[in-house]
C-alpha cells in the first residue's frame, strides 16, 4: 500500500493492466477513466510548451491584462444580457396579456350565446308550466263545480221526487 505523502501527483499513467493504454490517477488510487496514448500532435505541443517557459510567462501576463479588461466586459456583457432578458420577459408578457383579453373576448360572446339561449328555454318551459297548472287549476274547479251541481241536482231529484211520490201517494190514498 501506498502512502499518501509517497503517492505520485494525479495525471495520466501506463494502465497497470494494459500497457497500450493510459489510466487516470487521482492521487489515491486509480480510477475507472481510461485514454488511448496521446497522438504526435499532443506530444509536440506539450514539448513546445515545455521549451518556452518565458515565453509562456509572457502569454500568462498577457492572459492577466486580456482577464482584467475582460472582467469589465463581461460585467457589461452581464448587465446587457440582464437588460435584453428583463425587455424579452416584459414583452412576453404584454404579449400573453393582449392574447389573454382576445381570449377572453371571443369566449365571452360563446357562453353568453349559449346562456342567452338556455335562459329563454327555461323561461319557455316556465311560461308552458304555467299555462298548464292555470289550465288544471280551471279543470279542477270547473270539475268540482259541476260535480258539486250534479250530486245537487240528485239531490234535489230524490227529495222531488219522494215529495212528489208522496203527495202522489196522498192524493191516492185519498181517494180510496
Amino acid at each position: 500500500m501506498v502512502r499518501r505523502v509517497d503517492a505520485p501527483p494525479a495525471g495520466w499513467y501506463p494502465d497497470p493492466q494494459n500497457r497500450t493504454r493510459l489510466r487516470w490517477w487521482d492521487g489515491l488510487d486509480w480510477t475507472d477513466i481510461r485514454r488511448a496514448p496521446p497522438s504526435d500532435a499532443e506530444l509536440s505541443r506539450y514539448e513546445d510548451s515545455a521549451l518556452a517557459p518565458t515565453t509562456r510567462a509572457g502569454e500568462f501576463a498577457q492572459q492577466a491584462a486580456n482577464q482584467a479588461v475582460s472582467r469589465a466586459e463581461t460585467q457589461q456583457l452581464i448587465t446587457e444580457v440582464r437588460n435584453v432578458a428583463r425587455a424579452e420577459v416584459d414583452r412576453a408578457a404584454e404579449e400573453f396579456t393582449q392574447r389573454a383579453r382576445t381570449v377572453v373576448r371571443e369566449v365571452q360572446p360563446l357562453v353568453s350565446g349559449y346562456s342567452n339561449r338556455l335562459i329563454r328555454w327555461i323561461k319557455i318551459a316556465l311560461v308552458v308550466a304555467i299555462v298548464l297548472f292555470l289550465g288544471w287549476l280551471a279543470f279542477q274547479i270547473f270539475a268540482q263545480a259541476s260535480l258539486f251541481d250534479w250530486i245537487g241536482d240528485r239531490i234535489d231529484n230524490l227529495f222531488n221526487n219522494d215529495n212528489q211520490g208522496a203527495a202522489l201517494g196522498l192524493a191516492r190514498f185519498g181517494r180510496a
